[in-house]
């Protein structure tokens, strides 16, 4: 398999979110997740509010029966949107997710670079 079809087998189980629905899962409560490394933070600024947990400590920071998990992890109902810089990591984060049980977890198309180019809050 290439990381093509790996990539559009994750999607086809995901409804993913576009900015504006991004915003509103945050709004009504849901967890943004920016998974982009530090580089890319400091270079282009941060959803405010968005909790940060770079890729490789993703699993361990979000499931709900980790001893390590993260205080925002409350349950395997948490609505998640996973968000990397341009949305293609976050497509196979957010099936990993789901595949701990968050049923709920998505991602942002376009990632960040989509959020910034509609407009919607940055932080530097």
């Amino acid at each position: 398999m290439r990381v093509e079809e790996l990539l559009a087998a994750a999607r086809a189980g995901l409804e993913r979110l576009g900015p504006a629905g991004a915003a509103a899962v945050q709004a009504e409560g849901g967890l943004l997740v920016d998974i982009r490394y530090a580089a890319l933070r400091e270079r282009d600024g941060a959803i405010p509010g968005a909790l940060v947990v770079e890729r490789n400590e993703l699993e361990w920071r979000l499931d709900p029966l980790c001893e390590h998990r993260a205080p925002e992890a409350t349950g395997h109902d948490l609505q998640v949107v996973v968000i990397c810089n341009e949305g293609y990591a976050s497509s196979l984060a957010a099936v990993s997710l789901r595949q701990l049980g968050l049923h709920r977890a998505t991602d942002l198309a376009g990632g960040f670079q989509a959020w910034r180019a509609a407009g919607l809050p940055v932080a530097r």
